[in-house]
């Protein structure tokens, strides 16, 4: 009898089995979600696979630590390219030689379609949440993610018509930041927890979770820091993500002093005290956008990256509040347009135009409608359980 074979004859008598991988940090904190929800659902559930902190908070046996194999950017990934090849070995010997009752995957669209790709073969279901980013780029990939995935959890209001004529069920489950992303104590009291002057007006600098992506960024930021704080009448905040230290900002400007007070583990709170944020492309600015702060997008990759990305995008806009929008609701500094000048100009015009900042505030307030009335890991943990049933 072949291993799948031997595997659903005895499915009755044992515990349902999920293989989960989550191969970056935003996926381990939304993954973790569903896993909680799930085993509200299905509690003997056992879950194991790619995961980081959150995931074994929430119970699931992490094989390989979703830190180990995070990227970022084409060539960037070199780096880590051996390690991601030896957990995509695993995952795959898992899905020939143990297959699970179901294979969760959660975004890292490379690495999981590949692997979806070995679980249908092997006869295992797929459910796929936070789907590779097709709309964006290579829309031929519709075809391939929809032989190989089962059910699709998809978290933008126009993924879902993209999978309409194709054997995938696509299912709009909501964004999940929308139940994770507000303030939990009013501006005053931030302000006076960190010692920043509350005459003064904030803004706040978030330059990205990774190393190098600082290095690139946090530079940039710093010069128009430098100068906002110049005129007298604006102070700056540098919200760190919890993948970095004080340390790595230190290494980023290279011994240059930073006009900005470095706080760690208060984003969400920070920036609903400011009045401005100054935001590296990614998840900060949709989280930003749910916070209703104005802010200007910044994206600089290395140049090669960004040479291959041109010729592989075909979106308009960079920043997820944009793109959801579908016009500029906020601006965006791409590449060479990075400069500390022009973020400083960009800055300067929402702190000195009162109306500006009340048009951007009541276009972001309207993003949230866009975006499903939360509940996003209920909704896949209840997919996951029907599945498994």
């Amino acid at each position: 009898m072949r291993p799948l074979e031997r595997e659903r004859a005895t499915a009755g008598s044992r515990p349902r089995r999920v293989l989960l991988v989550a191969g970056e940090a935003s996926g381990d904190m939304h993954a973790a979600d569903v896993v909680a929800a799930l085993r509200g659902l299905v509690p003997t559930v056992e879950v194991r696979g790619v995961g980081g902190a959150r995931l074994r908070a929430a119970g699931m046996e992490t094989l390989i630590d979703t830190a180990s194999i995070a990227t970022m950017g084409f060539l960037e990934a070199r780096e880590r390219l051996g390690a991601v090849v030896r957990a995509y070995r695993l995952m795959r010997r898992l899905l020939q030689t143990e297959p699970p009752d179901l294979l969760l995957l959660v975004d890292f669209a490379e690495f999981n379609v590949a692997l979806a790709g070995v679980a249908h073969r092997c006869g295992v279901p797929v459910l796929y949440y936070i789907s590779p980013q097709v709309w964006a780029w290579r829309r031929r990939r519709i075809r391939k993610i929809a032989r190989r995935v089962d059910r699709l959890a998809v978290v933008f209001p126009f993924e879902e018509p993209l999978y309409a004529g194709t054997a995938t069920r696509a299912e709009f489950v909501g964004h999940p930041l929308l139940d994770r992303v507000a303030p939990s104590r009013p501006r005053a009291e931030t302000l006076a927890r960190h010692g920043l002057d509350p005459t003064k007006r904030l803004v706040a600098l978030l330059p990205g979770s990774r190393v190098k992506e600082i290095g690139l960024i946090l530079p940039i930021m710093a010069q128009a820091a430098e100068r906002l704080v110049a005129r007298g009448d604006t102070q700056c905040v540098l919200a760190l993500a919890d993948t970095l230290s004080p340390a790595d900002v230190a290494a980023s400007m290279h011994g240059r002093p930073l006009a900005a007070t470095v706080v760690e583990g208060d984003t969400y709170d920070l920036v609903h005290a400011s009045e401005l944020a100054l935001v590296a492309s990614g998840t900060a600015t949709l989280e930003t956008a749910l916070l209703e702060r104005p802010m200007v997008i910044v994206y600089r990759v290395a140049s090669l990256t960004f040479a291959l990305a041109r010729r592989l995008v075909s979106v308009p806009f960079i920043g997820m509040p944009n793109l959801i929008a579908q016009h500029a609701v906020v601006p965006e500094l791409v590449q060479d347009e990075a400069t500390g000048a022009r973020l400083t100009a960009e800055a300067e015009r929402f702190l000195d135009d009162p109306g500006l900042r009340a048009t951007t505030t009541a276009e972001l307030a309207g993003l949230r409608r866009l975006l499903g009335g939360g509940g996003a890991a209920r909704k896949v943990a209840a997919i996951a359980a029907e599945m498994l049933a």
